[in-house]
């Protein structure tokens, strides 16, 4: 019996997935644990393993959208029969050829990579990516060897030391390399340095070369002309797909569907850098070191179970007030930005909740997320601070009824009597959907959370 290839589901709140791209050709041969396809689903996407060896066929092509659970396509071992109508889906994808045999001198070459089109993610395994990252090399650029073009670790790590290895190449038309003596001579000679052989250290040319060079005619250099102009640089189309279609339609769709409003709030944050940097000292021992997110997150679990109007799902002609507060932390990826949640922040302490961002923020850089990590949010906490932001306007993720957005930490002053005195202080910017709740409860909630920040010892108990 020839082994089915699933529509892998990946969590329970997964609806559909996206066979993104085939890795092994249709009538290709796969081995055991190989890379067969790459899945996409709105959050996500990972690759799928052969569960058998043996020869591929496709029921479904490329970018096809499927159910979770439904038969993508057949591995036929070695002695099986392979139909011409499979099981199932009637003929073979038609966006593949069966694979022709290739001659017997070419079976130890590695397959070709497929073409791709301009600005098009260049198909490479996660392992690739963060090590391609780490060393600064660009993807486009590598050579791959893994199955139909596929960057491997190894491919990322050939390119680096190649990059590391080849010498620095002369920018075109760049002068040849001489002595100043050399070139002081040449200008007074008219000799063009570009038809003087050097005999100097590395090729270098002396002045006994341009004189030499001048003794036998060599030719004049040429008058100076005027630079022409820089090229224009050409526009560069990319691709909208995967994670940033997904990305683009769901922000749409949250600005078209729901009444948006931002507010901001400053905070005093004196006492929360006391507290971090105790915090810090305390747990060092333990490698746990939270962050000012962690923090907001802790203060925000508190507001709102003060404030359950803010931890809701608006369902249009009903409200649900969630029960459970679940925070979500947004992750931003080269990629696009993932969500995922933090469960049970109001009984987690700080500790427990920096373990836990962390861990979550570490599998959503290596791309090991499972849609279950993402799902179920209450409400959600998005951060800008580090890039240096002091306020922006983060968009609803629906049917949540509010998100915070969590500004850098920045010197400030404040006023006692007629005393300045310096301070540390911070700009919450919170969004929320006015269909759910008015600005007053909105600022008395935002309010909440200020106070809880600004006796931040209140978060320990």
């Amino acid at each position: 019996m020839p082994t089915e290839i699933y529509m892998m589901k990946l969590g329970m709140t997964m609806t559909e997935g996206t066979v993104a791209e085939w890795h092994i050709p249709d009538g290709g041969e796969v081995k055991l644990g190989e890379d067969l396809y790459r899945l996409e689903t709105e959050k996500v996407e990972m690759e799928v393993e052969a569960e058998a060896a043996g020869i591929v066929r496709h029921l479904v092509p490329a970018e096809a959208t499927v159910d979770p659970g439904a038969v993508v396509g057949w591995i036929y071992a070695a002695d099986e029969e392979i139909p011409d109508v499979l099981p199932g889906g009637g003929a073979p994808a038609a966006d593949a050829a069966p694979a022709e045999a290739e001659p017997a001198a070419a079976a130890t070459e590695a397959p070709a990579a497929p073409a791709r089109a301009e600005g098009e993610r260049v198909p490479a395994s996660p392992a690739a990516r963060r090590l391609a990252k780490e060393l600064g090399v660009d993807l486009a650029t590598v050579t791959a060897t893994g199955p139909r073009g596929r960057v491997t670790e190894d491919d990322v790590r050939t390119a680096h030391e190649a990059a590391a290895a080849a010498p620095a190449a002369a920018p075109a038309g760049a002068p040849a390399p001489a002595s100043p003596l050399a070139r002081k001579r040449a200008e007074a000679l008219g000799v063009d340095l570009s038809t003087v052989t050097g005999t100097g250290p590395g090729g270098r040319i002396t002045k006994e070369d341009v004189e030499a060079a001048a003794a036998s005619g060599a030719p004049a250099a040429a008058p100076a002309a005027a630079a022409a102009p820089a090229a224009a640089r050409e526009d560069e189309v990319m691709a909208v797909r995967g994670m940033r279609k997904v990305i683009a339609e769901r922000m749409y769709a949250s600005l078209q569907e729901t009444a948006q409003l931002t507010m901001d709030m400053d905070v005093a944050m004196d006492d929360c850098v006391k507290l971090r940097s105790q915090l810090i000292e305390e747990w060092a021992g333990d490698s746990v070191r939270p962050s000012y997110t962690d923090i907001v997150m802790k203060a925000a679990a508190k507001a709102l179970l003060d404030h359950p109007r803010m931890n809701a799902q608006f369902l249009g002609t009903e409200m649900n007030l969630r029960g459970e507060v679940h925070v979500g932390m947004a992750v931003a990826l080269d990629e696009g930005l993932v969500v995922p949640v933090v469960r049970h922040v109001d009984q987690l302490g700080l500790k427990e909740i920096a373990l836990e961002s962390s861990r979550l923020a570490g599998l959503a850089r290596e791309g090991k997320l499972g849609l279950d990590d993402m799902a179920g949010g209450t409400f959600t906490v998005s951060t800008l601070g580090m890039f240096g932001v002091d306020s922006f306007t983060p968009i609803l993720n629906p049917p949540e009824v509010g998100i915070l957005g969590v500004n850098r930490l920045r010197d400030d002053v404040r006023w006692e009597g007629e005393r300045p005195v310096r301070q540390k202080a911070m700009t919450l910017s919170l969004t929320w959907d006015h269909r759910a709740l008015d600005g007053a409860p909105a600022a008395q909630f935002l309010a909440s959370l200020r106070d809880y920040l600004e006796a931040p010892f209140r978060l320990l108990v």
